[in-house]
């Protein structure tokens, strides 16, 4: 299928005079037909800097009205949009910048220093304010608009933390199938306005709500940085209806004074993601009478899979819901057998909205992609009422005296005690188990071990009680707030004394 003209500008005809974003912190805000025309004159730079159907831009900046620029001209041109996670260390950046070899890089002069030593032909533009734009040379280009939804419109890095990072190619079609999946799965529309304050090198920045509101004609709402209570203040001056975080953010949001008193009257919704969400974080929306919901994604697939009725969220605790309108899910056990009601497996997906290849890793790309289903390395289960359950991460199962433990049963247990802050779970190696099932915990308050094992023993089956409690001011995360896994590994690969025998 050729476009002749973009989705982007179709919304712009149908809405121009309709505000599309506004930046939080300068109050600056931009109409759909505004926004236009700052891509306009973006597309025309590229275009005089060499940029042709095919070729790599990026961007190393904040949440910014930049991304959208960058992204929409790369629509335009048949560029490849590449955000750079500015979180990462410098040695992992430069290697993202190697691999997709960009053609542009615009970056924000907090993170210039960032980019010293990196080896590249590509051109820097420095996007400081709102007007960099005015600082841009270009002439008057012609568009020939032949592109084919197969041809790639992004490339998102993924987090690294299994080795290099891996380059998620998008294309217009599974950009543009995630958007529409949500809008109609999730009831979207010209009306919502949604706050995006998690990082847009993420998908979950940049594909979650961001794309799909504007898509629908509605606002997006831009925080470059993330404080917990201005994040509350923001959601209720700009009255927002839907907003999507990621748990540690909810989990510093509800133990401020500000969420205490909010009552959040324009909110349809919150969505959680990225990460398995607590309990907890449940039950301080509930007590409020606030709808709460929790989703499923991955950079290769949407992000956007699952539709759960806010209604059935609190007693269908933990499940993400049933598929949504446009993706097929299935769970397989050892690859070849589909599972049956609660029985655990691998989580498939398939669907318009899934990633085209892992750009330069074509060996990954077929081991992750199998006849058209993505392999998401997810464990997860489906009831009987059709409901789907995330367990874990399958490279996190731990196998302890041959029994297989999923960590986040336990860490859910964990979190519902009053003086437990957050909990990771984790196997290390022992030689009488094989793997030791060993938690590391954050407390307001001292516990002893011998507190904890009796907690755990209420509720959970005992080679599922961890061997081990190790005691942390705070857990350490990856760059997109989940908590990093392989970090606590490494800490305490060492000790492999069992204290429960």
């Amino acid at each position: 299928m050729l476009y002749d003209i973009n989705w982007f500008e179709s919304r712009v005809q149908l809405t121009p005079k309709d505000i599309a974003i506004i930046d939080s912190e300068t109050k600056e805000s931009w109409t759909y037909e505004e926004l236009y025309e700052r891509v306009i004159k973006v597309s025309n730079f590229f275009h005089t800097k060499g940029v042709r159907k095919g070729d790599r831009v990026a961007i190393l900046a904040p949440n910014h009205i930049s991304y959208f620029d960058f992204f929409f001209a790369s629509m335009k041109i048949g560029a490849i949009f590449v955000p750079l996670n500015w979180r990462v260390a410098k040695a992992e950046l430069h290697y993202c910048i190697n691999d997709c070899d960009p053609k542009v890089i615009g970056v924000n002069p907090d993170f210039k220093a960032n980019l010293d030593a990196a080896e590249t032909n590509g051109t820097y533009i420095t996007i400081d304010t709102s007007n960099y734009i005015d600082d841009l040379y270009y002439e008057q280009a012609t568009f020939d608009g032949n592109l084919h939804e197969e041809d790639p419109l992004a490339m998102i890095y993924t987090g690294g933390t299994t080795g290099c990072p891996k380059g998620v190619v998008l294309s217009h079609k599974s950009i543009l199938w995630n958007a529409l999946n949500t809008i109609v799965s999730w009831g979207l529309s010209k009306e919502d306005t949604t706050l995006t304050c998690l990082p847009m090198f993420h998908t979950g920045g940049l594909n979650v709500l961001s794309l799909p509101l504007l898509l629908s004609g509605g606002k997006v709402v831009l925080l470059a940085n993330f404080d917990a209570s201005q994040v509350i203040e923001e959601l209720l001056q700009y009255k927002c209806t839907i907003a999507m975080l990621v748990p540690t953010m909810y989990h510093m949001m509800i133990e401020t004074k500000t969420f205490k008193t909010a009552t959040f009257p324009d909110m349809k919704v919150f969505v959680s993601g990225g990460a398995p969400c607590p309990y907890k974080v449940y039950e301080a929306f509930s007590k409020k009478g606030i709808a709460f919901k929790e989703g499923y994604g991955l950079t290769e697939a949407g992000p956007n899979n699952f539709y759960i009725d806010p209604k059935d969220a609190m007693h269908k605790l933990g499940s993400v819901g049933k598929p949504m309108l446009f993706n097929d899910i299935k769970i397989m056990k050892d690859e070849e057998v589909i599972t049956t009601v609660d029985e655990v497996g691998e989580l498939y997906i398939r669907g318009s909205h899934a990633f085209t290849y892992y750009w330069n890793r074509p060996e990954e790309t077929k081991t992750t992609l199998i006849d058209g289903w993505i392999r998401t390395g997810d464990i997860a289960r489906q009831d009987a009422d059709g409901y789907f359950y995330i367990v874990g991460r399958k490279k996190d199962m731990i196998i302890t005296g041959g029994e297989n433990v999923y960590p986040l049963e336990i860490e859910h247990w964990l979190e519902a005690h009053p003086a437990i802050d957050e909990a990771a779970v984790i196997g290390l190696p022992d030689e009488k188990w094989g793997e030791a099932v060993v938690a590391c915990i954050v407390t307001e308050k001292v516990l002893t071990v011998e507190e904890l094992e009796d907690y755990c023993k209420q509720q959970l089956t005992r080679y599922k009680v961890p061997k081990q409690f190790f005691f942390l001011t705070e857990l350490p995360k990856t760059d997109v707030g989940k908590v990093n896994k392989k970090t606590l590994k490494l800490k305490y690969s060492n000790h492999t004394d069992s204290t429960i025998s």
